[in-house]
């Protein structure tokens, strides 16, 4: 899960930040992704088109500064190497919250 802002100071922090994010943006689709979400919304999609082949659970809404993924198991290992160096590439934040840690 890739959020804009300031980068978190610990796993913590980013686990109430990501809480906060979640709550307010995953119940409001409406919410147009800005600039930079949406970028980074189309590189993950133009990477793993949406087909059969896609590893996600749920196809990626983005929703104002935040992006919540639904991956299958399968492939999260690799979806989450790329989406956290993806982010990283565009100064985003990036949170696992199954494994409740900021990805490099």
């Amino acid at each position: 899960m890739s959020w804009e802002g300031e980068r978190p100071a610990d796993n913590l922090a980013a686990g109430s930040a990501f809480n906060e994010m979640f709550q307010r943006y995953d119940d409001d689709p409406e919410t147009p992704a800005t600039d930079l979400i949406a970028a980074y919304c189309e590189a993950l999609t133009h990477r793993w088109p949406d087909d059969d082949t896609a590893p996600w659970s749920v196809t990626p809404q983005p929703s104002g500064p935040f992006l919540y993924l639904c991956v299958v198991w399968s492939m999260a290992e690799e979806v989450s190497a790329y989406t956290a160096e993806l982010a990283a590439s565009m100064r985003l934040v990036c949170y696992d919250p199954q494994e409740e840690m900021l990805l490099p």
